[in-house]
């Protein structure tokens, strides 16, 4: 049973950091890329971040461009969301998943597992 249970969210000040933790089990990690989505109240879940299964090339929205970064480790399973510099409008539920493809994948429909996600509140 594939399991991705994130971790890390909180309350922050803007202009303050947080570190998502997102650990995998019951999948073959190394064979996955490791996407971050993020639901606002209200509003679609939208692309983050995400990581390809070697961790050689990493893609972001432009909305977090040198603010967050990606990371991984693949002999424990995680994938990381270093988030710098946040910003009220960062406030979401933040989601980990899992993507098959060879390609990197941006959309949720491509994603073959999901977490539960972790909340991250900012204020101003």
């Amino acid at each position: 049973q594939v399991q991705l249970v994130e971790s890390g969210g909180g309350l922050v000040q803007a202009g303050g950091s947080l570190r998502l933790s997102c650990a995998a089990s019951g999948l073959i990690f190394s064979e996955y890329n490791m996407v971050w989505f993020r639901q606002a109240p209200g509003k679609e879940r939208e692309f983050v971040a995400a990581i390809r299964w070697s961790g050689g090339r990493t893609i972001y929205v432009d909305s977090v461009k040198g603010r967050f970064t990606i990371s991984r480790d693949n002999a424990k399973n995680m994938v990381y969301l270093q988030m710098n510099s946040l910003k009220p409008e960062d406030t979401a539920k933040y989601y980990c998943a899992a993507d098959s493809h060879f390609a990197v994948q941006t959309d949720t429909d491509d994603m073959d597992y999901w977490g539960k996600g972790t909340l991250v509140t900012v204020s101003s």
